[in-house]
């Protein structure tokens, strides 16, 4: 199954097992989603249920919000990450603080997807990489799926929670394939998840750079290094312990983040292994992001300004 299959299946399932649940967002309904995602899911369903909607993030993410203060499960979708920018006023002022404002009596069981991330030559504004922006807010959860199994069990799990949970979907693993046991229901959302076993270095990730960073780590082990990685999938919480258990036995970690380096979710993940595990580091932690550039249009620039095999590679031999 496709990363994209494992998403309509997960929304499939959520549609059909509460009444509650509905979709909304730009194109998801007779397009069948921007990615496909959502494809015969209309004809199925029908236009209550899996709503288009005007080209107006404010006004249907802070819908959304109206929906789930109602008692509804609104799944919202936004095209790509940046035009959530327009929605920042609904996550910030509203989705994230009316629990605490309200004095715990409201709950804003709101599940919203986006697509994020460079890699397909949409150039500056269309491959940002923002989820370490949304991770800075308190209110909301953050999740990152990097497989296929996340991928259909994130979203389960978001449909569960009674807060806001935002989950950044990375453009490149649409096409994805990998294992999915038909049976599988919501994946737990509050623990990093060790992908491959190693001794040596720690190589820290999430989202996109997942199988960049498992391929670096077979190229690794071709040359006797055997590194440790591990997919943060939730940035807010974060589940530092699980970082700090493998820094423990490798004593060195890199970290990959196809973000900006400055202000970074990477930088924040070093600040906390420096200040809950410094004892344990034989060098400093190591960061490799994209550079500090508006993303490039042409391919050959857009490949040099993100992460990519080679420099983790480098980088890991230069520890």
């Amino acid at each position: 199954m496709t990363y994209r299959e494992a998403i309509r299946a997960g929304l499939r399932e959520a549609l059909r097992s509460d009444p509650r649940v509905f979709l909304m967002g730009e194109d998801v309904g007779r397009y069948g989603g921007a990615y496909a995602c959502s494809r015969g899911l209309l004809e199925e369903f029908g236009p209550e249920r899996v709503r288009d909607t005007p080209l107006s993030e404010s006004t249907f993410v802070g819908a959304g919000i109206g929906a789930a203060l109602g008692g509804m499960r609104p799944i919202v979708e936004v095209m790509t990450v940046n035009f959530s920018l327009l929605a920042l006023d609904q996550v910030v002022n509203n989705a994230a603080t009316l629990r605490h404002m309200s004095g715990g009596q409201f709950s804003i069981p709101l599940a919203v997807r986006m697509a994020t991330g460079g890699g397909r030559q949409l150039a500056a504004q269309h491959s940002h990489s923002l989820e370490g922006w949304y991770a800075h807010i308190p209110g909301i959860k953050v999740l990152t799926p990097a497989t296929v199994a996340d991928a259909k069990g994130m979203l389960l799990a978001a449909l569960q929670d009674p807060d806001p949970v935002f989950i950044f979907e990375h453009a490149m693993l649409y096409p994805m394939e990998g294992e999915l046991d038909e049976d599988a229901g919501a994946a737990d959302i509050s623990q990093a998840r060790v992908r491959r076993q190693g001794n040596d270095v720690t190589l820290i990730t999430f989202g996109g750079s997942l199988p960049k960073t498992l391929e670096a780590a077979e190229q690794l082990a071709s040359l006797e290094i055997e590194a440790e990685v591990v997919d943060a999938r939730v940035l807010r919480p974060l589940d530092i312990s699980t970082f700090l258990t493998s820094v423990a036995k490798t004593h060195r970690v890199v970290i990959v983040d196809e973000a900006w380096r400055t202000g970074s979710f990477a930088a924040e993940i070093s600040a906390q292994i420096m200040e809950q595990g410094f004892d344990h580091l034989d060098a400093p932690v190591a960061r490799i992001c994209a550079a500090e550039v508006p993303m490039p249009y042409a391919k050959h620039l857009e490949e040099a300004a993100l992460p990519q095999v080679g420099i983790i590679v480098k980088t890991v031999q230069g520890l």
